[in-house]
């Protein structure tokens, strides 16, 4: 049994890693083309190729990890030394330094594609410990879901605090020097949590084969491994639907919506699309803890093939919805943002019962290739929803800082609506193919730990 300080010590590593990657899928692409001065093409193009070569970056990590052996681990090490690096190059990516417009674009290249790759070498190996913590497929859903809740928080306190603080540190400056200080304090709480997440877990479950696999077969075993494909497609989907909803809330608020200022706290402004973004982080803490309940009842498939037809049902309807209908419009991001909530910690732990069955069927455990795959999923599906976003937003007829016409305010909405539905209805249509169940699970459980035994 896994005690509660440990979960929690776990729980921050994801809080970390959600605080930056929730300002990047809401924030980032706002911040080149409205702050920064980039074209929304240009950047929807970046995000393409600096996110293909971190995708394809994302198993060489995991490869390294599973063979690293340190007095702390395979993967605490990475969180240890990775965890400042983090910090200072999340700030870097929100700065903008007085260069050309050609400048400007090389050098958002340089720091994004940094800041990924650090991204991957912290969060790969944090992935990899939900399967080395504990064998247990119940005590995974719980870890899974305290990753989640807790990811989910550090998303909320993001987003709750980010435009205060840009706000705050704009006074008597810029707003660009208010985006690089208020990241800065971002910086230093996603530093703190992940000091606190290496401090407090423990890495248990050990391989049963000690000797190192080659890397060609350890690609082979992944690349025959036929859950692995069908959770891999279903991930991407999923983060296709949200990224490009995310993507597109700042654009649909301020030039949909304009923006209305809901009320001040203070002398700072509380406008609808912070409280939408907040609503939405809450929602996905309430999926998240639904989600451990509701699989072990119903199973974990049948929970996320059910979340994510009412999302994509959800999701459609939100079409319709006009400019005045503001309880609608925050009901409908209540509905999908639970249901979005209880997919993810699904995912992960369906990850970790995947590596089970790769040890089961071969013999070798690699568990932080198969996890680094969890994050290829994520950051791919990124790939395709940011890039995407920036390219429907030009084909639209977007202009940053200009009244919309009537082509972009319509593709705004359907970036909000149709567009990241066929994205949920894709991952409906893998994950209905996903052959685990929950007996299969334990069949394979009771396998390996007597194959332990017999060491």
């Amino acid at each position: 049994m896994i005690k509660l300080k440990e979960k929690i010590a776990y729980g921050f590593g994801d809080m970390a890693s959600s605080m930056f990657w929730k300002l990047f899928g809401m924030y980032l692409l706002f911040f080149y083309t409205d702050i920064f001065g980039l074209k929304a093409a240009a950047v929807g193009t970046m995000f393409l190729i600096t996110r293909i070569w971190d995708t394809l970056f994302d198993p060489v990590v995991g490869t390294l990890a599973d063979r690293t052996s340190s007095r702390w681990g395979k993967f605490r090490p990475y969180i240890l030394y990775i965890a400042i690096p983090f910090g200072v190059i999340g700030v870097l990516t929100f700065s903008t330094p007085d260069l050309s417009p050609g400048g400007k674009l090389v050098y958002a290249y340089i720091t994004y594609s940094a800041m990924m790759m650090i991204y991957s070498l912290i969060n790969v190996p944090y992935a990899s410990l939900l399967g080395v913590i504990s064998s247990d497929a119940k005590d995974r859903n719980t870890l899974a879901s305290f990753r989640m809740a807790f990811a989910f928080a550090g998303s909320l306190i993001a987003l709750a605090l980010i435009e205060p603080l840009v706000t705050l540190f704009s006074k008597g400056t810029s707003l660009k020097t208010g985006w690089q200080m208020g990241v800065a304090v971002i910086a230093v709480i996603c530093v703190l949590l992940f000091l606190g997440c290496f401090a407090g877990v423990k890495e248990r479950v050990q391989p049963i084969k000690e000797e190192k696999p080659s890397l060609k077969e350890d690609i082979a075993d992944l690349t025959g491994n036929k859950p692995w494909w069908i959770l891999l497609c279903a991930g991407i989907m999923a983060l296709i639907f949200n990224s490009i909803r995310d993507g597109a809330t700042l654009y649909y608020f301020k030039y949909f919506i304009q923006n209305i200022e809901a009320f001040k706290l203070g002398s700072t402004s509380i406008t609808y699309s912070t409280l939408y973004l907040i609503v939405g982080q809450g929602a996905n803490i309430i999926g998240v803890i639904l989600a451990s309940p509701v699989a072990n009842r119903i199973g974990k498939k049948n929970t996320y093939m059910g979340a994510m037809v009412i999302a994509s049902i959800f999701s459609i309807l939100f079409y319709w919805l006009g400019k005045d209908q503001l309880f609608l419009i925050f009901s409908f991001q209540l509905i999908i943002s639970i249901c979005a909530g209880i997919i993810f910690p699904l995912l992960w732990s369906m990850y970790a019962d995947i590596a089970d069955y790769s040890e089961w069927k071969s013999g070798r455990r690699a568990t932080g290739l198969i996890f680094s795959s969890s994050s290829m999923s994520q950051k791919f599906g990124w790939t395709i929803g940011g890039a995407l976003t920036g390219w429907l937003l030009d084909a639209f007829g977007f202009k940053a800082n200009a009244v919309q016409g009537s082509s972009a305010q319509t593709g705004i909405l359907l970036m909000l609506s149709f567009l990241p539905a066929i994205g949920s209805v894709l991952s409906i249509v893998f994950i209905a193919l996903y052959p685990l169940s929950e007996s299969r699970v334990a069949e394979i459980a009771v396998a390996l730990e007597q194959r332990r035994k017999q060491q």
